[in-house]
């Protein structure tokens, strides 16, 4: 196994761990506050045996051997053990049931406060120690370079991104966001000095999916190092060199390059080249080999040429600068959920799985990255556990609103039949999302 997928891999699991536990530690505290027995603890599930377990007092904390969640059993609570012959008795003070609805309401969306609450604090802890750092769009004034699944859909390389739905963009790197998940999607681009509006339908979202990097920033070719026996470093080119041609043909951007390299693989070229303390343009030859091509282009590193935008915040500052990202990746999260809803954009497609989320995390250890990220898997956990479907902590919900409208309790029956209905709900969603990474994988 490579050391980046073994990297992946652990933070994963960590991340997973610390919201599970935190997860579960939301209904255990408010279990305990209204003086319910916890039975069990448990990260990941732990059916016929436990890799760990430990009891004190009356519940008994453990680590299962299925890592695909965890829970709290709670007395007189049809949870996902099913077990219902603890039901069959009387019921005691101590039980769930025997609870008011609007303690058994904190005691089941206690989950969700803490994992929104923890996602909140780390986009604070983040925004105190590392800042924000991003390049503002007022600043690319090469304007940007697209896929060409983008510039199927409207876009042109050059194309500086004005608006998105009516709302200018500032920082770059949420363009894609705004784009997948707006309403409309009405955007307006300013192209060789003129202004030109165009919209992205539901059916070009479909696409677009398939290419989460359809925009990057369009640069200069400034070369900032050279790889050992690379194409460049045969050529002669060197650190500090930026190309300005091919055959005599004046280029200035990179993605220029790239597609006049990849029509000439395998045959020789001359590169132009500007060379700092050479006063005439330098011409080199190279042979375009296919590594050169598909791989590193050259066996060069291309340097930064845009301004870093940085902002550091006190804990004064942090704290409602952090709430309020919070409040927006939640509202991008529902937004994404109605982009895979809606079968026009055929958005289900590109659900994924473990090997999706694994996916998500760097193959080199980020501290930032690890925490940023285990803050949006938090939301995420909450927003799918919130929802109205048996077996989640929604559909729980959904009961015990009834409840306290009606005045009248659900039977025992109909919350055993409910979880199960949920379990296949919840299996088939699981089944959908990983059969994609395993399709993924083949295709």
């Amino acid at each position: 196994m490579e050391a980046s997928t073994i990297i992946k891999t652990v933070q994963l699991l960590m991340a997973l761990s610390l919201l599970i536990i935190i997860h579960e530690f939301g209904h255990f505290i408010f279990a305990k506050i209204f003086k319910c027995r916890v039975e069990k603890f448990y990260l990941f599930f732990d059916y016929k045996f436990a890799i760990f377990k430990k009891k004190v007092k009356d519940t008994e904390f453990g680590i299962g051997w299925i890592p695909l969640g965890g829970y709290v059993k709670i007395s007189g609570m049809v949870d996902e053990s099913m077990d219902s012959e603890q039901l069959k008795q009387e019921p005691q003070p101590w039980e769930y049931r025997s609870k008011p609805a609007w303690q058994r309401f904190f005691i089941i969306i206690g989950g969700v406060m803490m994992n929104i609450i923890l996602a909140m604090a780390i986009f604070i802890g983040i925004t105190y120690a590392w800042g924000e750092s991003y390049v503002d769009n007022k600043d690319v004034y090469n304007g940007y370079v697209f896929s060409e699944i983008a510039q199927n859909v409207g876009f042109e390389n050059g194309d500086k991104v004005i608006s998105i739905d009516g709302q200018e963009v500032g920082n770059f790197a949420l363009i894609p966001q705004m784009i997948l998940l707006g309403e409309n999607r009405e955007v307006v681009v300013e192209r060789q000095g003129e202004p030109v509006k165009f919209t992205i339908t539901d059916a070009m979202i479909e696409t677009m999916l398939k290419d989460r990097n359809f925009i990057n920033l369009r640069s200069p070719f400034n070369i900032s190092d050279i790889q050992e026996g690379s194409v460049a470093e045969r050529a002669g080119l060197m650190a500090g060199d930026s190309l300005v041609g091919v055959n005599g043909v004046s280029m200035k951007y990179r993605d220029e390059f790239v597609e006049v390299f990849a029509q000439n693989t395998n045959k020789t070229i001359t590169l132009n080249v500007a060379r700092k303390g050479v006063d005439s343009v330098m011409t080199v030859a190279a042979t375009m080999d296919s590594t050169a091509v598909l791989g590193a282009l050259l066996g060069v590193q291309i340097g930064d040429v845009y301004k870093i935008s940085h902002r550091e915040y006190s804990i004064f500052q942090a704290v409602p600068a952090g709430i309020v990202k919070g409040y927006n990746e939640i509202g991008n999260y529902l937004r994404q959920l109605k982009v895979i809803a809606n079968p026009d954009t055929g958005a289900y497609k590109e659900v994924g799985g473990f090997i999706a989320m694994g996916n998500i995390f760097p193959g080199q250890w980020s501290w930032l990255s690890f925490w940023h990220i285990t803050a949006l898997l938090s939301i995420m956990l909450a927003v799918i556990n919130i929802m109205p479907i048996p077996a989640l902590d929604g559909g729980h919900l959904v009961f015990i609103v009834y409840e306290m409208i009606t005045r009248r309790s659900p039977s025992q029956k109909v919350l055993e039949v409910a979880q199960y209905v949920g379990f296949f709900i919840i299996l088939g969603i699981v089944i959908l999302a990983n059969g994609n990474d395993i399709i993924k994988l083949f295709s």
